[in-house]
């Protein structure tokens, strides 16, 4: 597998201005953990306290994302016990509303509009889907809640923060997928890809990448094959024999295909079973990257993973925090944390901060308050705890977070760091190279 040169990332950060401008608590901190069902679409757990800060998580531990937003869980809860560990924010504990969206745009308005109207949370660490934020966020904009996604990557949000849609209560610490796409086309260029295929699911988080990713590749000099016949796949489907002959159709070198884990497998599957699958490099994005997909696609008649070869990208982590970030994951809970739990930590952290730097426990203080945090100038810091001491003490900070640097724009996004990465002969997944696009 050859690496991505210097000169990679060069055209990407070319290619990225001309596109833009045209996706355990600590044992020492007394939490109670009380589970309720608030409606039949949201279930709930709260870390109660009864008064400051309080913020809600609405992330999936059920549905289609529910392999990858389980990695991503422990980081609100281990970062609300460290704050409260080193005296909270504004002087008293803050107060964690966990929901899950079920990976589910209803649900998640649902947990939404309980996290906002009955729990009256300040800020939402969440959420993942893209799809289900669009719904989150027009719940938590006139509700005047600040909504930080620590991986919905949808350009549409860009877009839609240009026309001040969200009135400054949405930022994200993962890179919008104009970025990804940027970097996923160009990896494909660079193997030598001319004629590619796309496949996505039919949502916020699909549609915007595939747009992306077509208006990229069709600049390098690339053949978009179904291009006038995009295959876009119900997210509620259970079988994709239709769709997968139809991404597999004209002989492309390459397909592109954009999905979630649980219903992506079964697209996967039926297109190795159908035998179009031979000979066809496959493109995979951060939807699908956890531990548990080449399993969950299967083997062939040989015993051979099917997604031997594949190779994706997924939003990285490389912030100057990372390292005692996985050292306390460690400490607290063991092993190491997965994909997107760094981007999680670091949405709850700009919330906690910006809620002290506004001396306020309320989402339009947050608001106010999260760039300043995030951005230079002031003090930098990597440390949560040091960051609320010298806001405390009336200092500007530049919080440097786990995923990166944070730096939050007027758009509310961010630019990260994306891992190339790979299914190895063992279906396990190995990440063989970085890229950052600027």
């Amino acid at each position: 597998m050859r690496k991505i040169s210097a000169a990679l990332t060069l055209s990407i950060a070319t290619l990225a201005t001309g596109f833009l401008v045209g996706a355990c608590g600590d044992s020492s901190t007394p939490t109670a953990n009380n589970a309720s069902t608030a409606t039949p679409a949201a279930n709930s757990t709260t870390t109660a306290s009864t008064k400051g800060l309080k913020i809600g998580s609405l992330l999936p531990t059920t549905g289609d994302l529910a392999s990858v937003g389980q990695q991503m869980l422990g980081s609100v809860p281990l970062l609300v016990d460290t704050v409260n560990a080193c005296s909270g924010v504004n002087g008293e504990p803050v107060t964690l509303v966990q929901v899950d969206d079920q990976t589910d745009p209803k649900a998640g308005a649902a947990g939404m509009t309980k996290l906002a109207t009955l729990d009256k949370v300040a800020g939402v660490v969440g959420s993942f889907a893209s799809s289900v934020s669009s719904a989150a966020v027009s719940i938590a904009t006139p509700n005047k809640v600040m909504l930080v996604s620590p991986g919905s990557t949808s350009p549409v949000f860009t877009e839609k923060a240009k026309k001040n849609d969200f009135k400054g209560f949405w930022a994200r610490t993962a890179p919008p997928d104009t970025y990804q796409a940027l970097a996923l086309a160009q990896l494909a260029n660079q193997k030598g890809f001319k004629r590619i295929s796309t496949v996505v699911i039919n949502n916020d988080y699909g549609v915007g990448f595939e747009k992306a990713f077509v208006q990229t590749f069709e600049k390098l000099g690339g053949t978009i094959v179904n291009k006038n016949k995009p295959v876009r796949y119900d997210p509620k489907a259970q079988t994709f024999d239709t769709e997968a002959a139809a991404a597999f159709a004209g002989k492309p070198d390459a397909v592109l295909a954009v999905l979630y884990a649980e219903t992506g497998s079964l697209f996967l599957k039926a297109a190795y079973q159908q035998g179009v699958a031979k000979g066809v490099q496959i493109l995979l994005t951060d939807g699908v990257k956890s531990p548990t997909f080449p399993e969950q696609v299967g083997k062939d008649s040989n015993g051979k993973y099917i997604l031997t070869g594949a190779i994706g990208t997924v939003p990285g982590s490389d912030g100057k925090a990372l390292e005692g970030f996985n050292k306390l994951w460690k400490e607290k809970k063991g092993g190491s944390p997965g994909e997107y739990a760094p981007q999680a930590w670091d949405a709850a952290a700009l919330l906690t901060l910006a809620a002290q730097a506004a001396k306020e426990n309320t989402g339009v203080g947050i608001a106010s308050k999260i760039r300043e945090v995030a951005n230079a100038p002031g003090t930098e810091v990597t440390d949560v705890c040091e960051g609320l001491k010298l806001l405390k003490e009336g200092q500007d900070i530049n919080y440097q977070g786990a995923s990166g640097n944070v730096d939050v724009d007027a758009n509310g996004d961010v630019v990260g760091v994306y891992d190339v990465w790979t299914v190895g002969d063992d279906g396990k997944i190995k990440v063989i190279d970085k890229v950052t696009p600027k």
